[in-house]
């Protein structure tokens, strides 16, 4: 679980900030180099799969979120936060629901934690061929299901993930 934090630059502006899921890869990856370079603070902070098995997905969430608030440079005065949940973070806010597509500093925190996690797909991809982590990004597809029921689970598989669990059920 990856999250991050942004403080944009009201006098340095970023075009095309949206959803991360509305664009191409390659716009997102330019959209994260111009963020970093443009925005006055920003941090990506993560959960790890076993806090995930042992707080649940949206818990872990909430506890990526509140990391990467805390690592921020700079400290933000108002929070706006994608989503219904708030975080366990000092700074007052709010919840907006479709945040990353209403928002351009919750777009950018998406952009950069997309951009952030596909960099550690392409290294899990090195370290476990076989798996086709670029193909499928960690996401529950088909071809994901098949390659760890095939392969095995690794140290990065959510135990807490039905199917995983499920497959580990059975080889007890």
């Amino acid at each position: 679980m990856v999250a991050a934090a942004v403080i944009l630059d009201a006098n340095n502006p970023i075009v095309g900030l949206t959803d991360s899921k509305k664009i191409s890869e390659k716009k997102r990856e330019f959209l994260a180099k111009e963020i970093q370079n443009k925005a006055r603070a920003w941090a990506i902070a993560r959960a790890e799969p076993s806090e995930i098995d042992s707080i649940n997905i949206l818990q872990a969430s909430l506890l990526a979120m509140k990391r990467a608030v805390k690592s921020l440079s700079v400290q933000a005065t108002w929070l706006k936060v994608d989503g219904n949940q708030y975080p366990e973070v000092s700074c007052l806010g709010e919840t907006i629901i479709q945040g990353d597509l209403l928002v351009a500093e919750i777009s950018a925190a998406s952009i950069l934690a997309k951009v952030y996690r596909d960099q550690e797909m392409l290294t899990l991809d090195a370290l476990y061929p076989g798996y086709e982590f670029l193909k499928h990004k960690g996401y529950p597809t088909k071809l994901h299901k098949e390659k760890f029921q095939a392969l095995g689970v690794t140290e990065f598989h959510r135990r807490s993930f039905a199917p995983v669990k499920a497959m580990l059920k059975q080889q007890d």
